[in-house]
C-alpha cells in the first residue's frame, strides 16, 4: 500500500533505527529499500518493511557526507560524495537512520554507515526532490 507524505502535516511514519539496504534511481525516481518503517497508533507501534520513493528527484543535488568515525568522539574529518557515487562505492553498505528531517524539498537523514562489519561511522544523506515522497508499505 502506498502513502504519500504530506509535507504540511505531521509525519505518519518514522524511519528511526531503519537500515537502508539498497538505493536505486530510475526515471527521476529515487528508491530507498528499508527493513523497518514504524507507525505509531493508538494501539501501539506497528512495524512494516518497504520502500521510500522520492518522485522527481534530482540526484545532482543529492549528496552524502561520510565521516571517519562516530561524531561526538573528538576531532573528525570526512568527505562529501554525490549520491550516485555513494550508490556505486557503498553498494554493500547499510545506512542506519537515526534522525530524519523534512524541510521543503529536502530530506535529511543522519545516522551510521555500516560497512564490512567494521564499527560504524557517522553519515548524513541529503535528498532533493520536487515530487511526492511515498512510503510503499509491505503488509
Amino acid at each position: 500500500m502506498n502513502y504519500i507524505h504530506d509535507r504540511n502535516s505531521n509525519i505518519i511514519f518514522s524511519l528511526h533505527d531503519s537500515r537502508v539496504s539498497e538505493i536505486k534511481f530510475h526515471n527521476k525516481r529515487l528508491i530507498l529499500k528499508v527493513h523497518k518503517i514504524f507507525q505509531y497508533t493508538e494501539n501501539g507501534e506497528k512495524t512494516y518493511s518497504g520502500e521510500i520513493y522520492f518522485e522527481k528527484c534530482d540526484v545532482d543535488l543529492c549528496n552524502v557526507l561520510i565521516f571517519n568515525k562516530t561524531l561526538g568522539e573528538g576531532r573528525f574529518s570526512g568527505k562529501s560524495v554525490y549520491l550516485q557515487e555513494f550508490m556505486a562505492d557503498y553498494a554493500d553498505a547499510e545506512f542506519e537512520i537515526i534522525t530524519e528531517g523534512y524541510f521543503g524539498n529536502t530530506t535529511t537523514y543522519t545516522g551510521w554507515l555500516w560497512e564490512d562489519k567494521k564499527a560504524p561511522v557517522s553519515a548524513i544523506m541529503y535528498i532533493w526532490n520536487c515530487g511526492d515522497m511515498v512510503y510503499r508499505i509491505e503488509e
